[in-house]
């Protein structure tokens, strides 16, 4: 381990991610249901101090296990409060931590060039990218399973002996974050590759159940005491969550989405690296397949084969068939093949370069003119030449909103990070620097610098409602009375219910369920087409509204009620 940290290419790896990611995971308002929902545990804990099953959107139990968001309320009580910034930061240490351990993993198995390569081509894959910079419990599950799988292999280079301790506390993190997946994962891909090792099966199986079972300890003291707070309601909850989710019988439909669905989401999750990819098909001669004696060669390979790449391919193949065989798919769940992954195409970009293959060059061409592309164009959209009637449409006042706010934006400390691609662009194009790869990896950080800095903060804020918070919370100040909620959907709908996430963190989690209480006065926030299919009946039962505010983005309107008696 020492000489990791006494390593040069450790540290310039380590500032590389760090100063790529972490000053701009506060830029971004939040705009999605996801992120102020998993936010908004962590400011209950910290403003209830119950730290096992807070409550919170009027009511609700959080579907996950509480360790992401301890971490949040952990960082959060330094500041003060729960931040978008804060609120990040345990997605973005544990991607960093992810991308040192591949760099460590590969640098002692390989070669100092295939270690950072690998943990770079992770590190700018579109989907861990988003992740580690996402208030989401998946990138910290990621983390922890990828370090445990490295551990547990570890573990088997010293001969299988002794308890792998580390990596039975990673995969504890890793239940605790979101359930037994942490700990089932881990030990069914290292059951496998020992199997295929040739270890004795039952040696395997109860090693590997055993290391499983001492994982599952931090959660199942974690269930009790929940259990005995949430009662059959947590319960039931927990069994849709985990047993239902996997064995497809949830009483509800959750990201159901067909066989083929992880392909897609893989292919699009490695952008821009599938890019490369697809260009060296072309640079490839293909031959007709012979299926003769393939199977003796397969398994001829599999004995032969050095056991980081056998063990590398039973991470992607084992997590992308287990992640296949549920209807709820999500395109996160994935990650874990992730790191593994860049493993092969850094084997397979090194290959090309060394035959004589141009298509890493060609793919940095096309970095660098995309590269040079990007300002120009938001150059083009500042001089205001581009028309609003461009946009039509439910969502017109979306873009056109984003529009303005690329036209408007620019901090002066921004301006570095807008013309640094282009700068880079033309240095390719100039100098046609020889070392493909690293070009590559030059070209595409600098484009997330430039995305992360400026391009996707400012068109996402424009979706976000954080600026109309204030104007809410004038027309219906907490100290005049308590502000409800009513969604159809969400109030119909089986599991999972919808609230209005971002506007419960905004306002401090202070909205409550108008379904469920049935209050007597006070506010409703409500959609507009809730309002045209629920008011009527509403009446019927006694209340009358009147009209204090609309939002247009979502069209959100908030009333002030009273209920008169029939």
């Amino acid at each position: 381990m020492k000489k990791f940290f006494t390593n040069r290419v450790f540290w310039l790896l380590l500032i590389i991610c760090c100063l790529t990611l972490l000053p701009f995971i506060g830029l971004s308002e939040y705009h999605t249901k996801g992120e102020p929902r998993e936010s908004v545990v962590s400011y209950s804990m910290l403003a209830t101090d119950n730290w096992t099953l807070p409550r919170n959107n009027g009511g609700e139990m959080a579907y996950k296990p509480p360790f992401f968001h301890w971490c949040v309320a952990a960082v959060s009580a330094i500041r003060g409060k729960v931040t978008e910034a804060s609120s990040r930061l345990p997605s973005a240490i544990a991607l960093i931590v992810m991308i040192m351990s591949t760099f460590a993993f590969y640098l002692r198995r390989k070669n100092t060039e295939t270690a950072i390569v690998t943990a770079l081509v992770a590190f700018t894959s579109f989907e861990l990218h988003r992740a580690g910079a996402n208030c989401r419990v998946d990138m910290v599950l990621t983390a922890a399973t990828v370090c445990s799988l490295y551990l547990l292999f570890r573990w088997y280079e010293q001969g299988m002996k002794g308890i792998p301790l580390l990596a039975i506390i990673l995969m504890g993190l890793g239940t605790l974050t979101k359930g037994p997946v942490g700990s089932l994962i881990p030990c069914l891909v290292t059951g496998i590759f020992l199997l295929l090792r040739r270890v004795n099966f039952f040696k395997v199986f109860f090693l590997m159940f055993a290391w499983g079972l001492l994982s599952l300890i931090p959660y199942a003291l974690w269930f009790y005491f929940a259990w005995q707070q949430g009662g059959t309601e947590f319960l039931d909850l927990m069994y849709e969550e985990n047993i239902g989710r996997m064995t497809s019988t949830m009483g509800y439909e959750s990201c159901v989405e067909p066989w083929y669905y992880n392909f897609i989401t893989v292919i699009l999750g490695y952008i821009p690296w599938t890019l490369m990819l697809l260009i060296s098909l072309f640079s490839l001669t293909w031959k007709k397949p012979v299926l003769q004696g393939k199977w003796q060669q397969i398994t001829r390979w599999i004995r032969e084969t050095n056991p980081t790449t056998l063990f590398s391919l039973c991470a992607v193949i084992v997590i992308f068939v287990f992640y296949c065989i549920p209807q709820s798919k999500r395109s996160v769940y994935l990650m874990p093949i992730y790191p593994f992954l860049a493993f092969f195409i850094t084997r397979y970009m090194q290959w090309l370069t060394t035959t004589g293959k141009k298509a890493v060059h060609v793919f940095c061409g096309v970095l660098a003119t995309l590269s040079i592309v990007l300002p120009i164009c938001l150059f083009v959209v500042k001089t205001g030449i581009v028309p609003e009637d461009i946009f039509h449409g439910r969502h017109a006042t979306v873009n056109i909103a984003m529009l303005h706010h690329l036209e408007d934006g620019g901090a002066w400390w921004q301006w570095p990070l807008i013309i640094l691609p282009g700068i880079l662009g033309c240095w390719y194009w100039v100098k046609r620097p020889q070392h493909a790869i690293v070009t590559a990896l030059v070209l595409i950080i600098g484009l997330y610098l430039s995305l992360d800095g400026f391009y996707t903060p400012t068109v996402l804020n424009a979706k976000s409602i954080k600026g109309e918070i204030a104007a809410m919370e004038q027309v219906a100040p907490a100290s005049k009375g308590v502000l409800y909620e009513y969604i159809e959907y969400g109030v119909k709908a089986k599991g999972d219910p919808v609230h209005f996430f971002e506007v419960n963190f905004y306002m401090g989690n202070r909205i409550e369920s108008f379904h469920q209480q049935k209050p007597e006065k006070g506010f409703l926030l409500i959609l507009k087409s809730d309002v045209e299919r629920n008011f009527p009946e509403f009446q019927k039962e006694g209340y009358r509204f009147k009209q204090l505010y609309e939002e247009p983005k979502r069209e959100m309107q908030i009333y002030e009620f009273t209920k008169e008696s029939l």
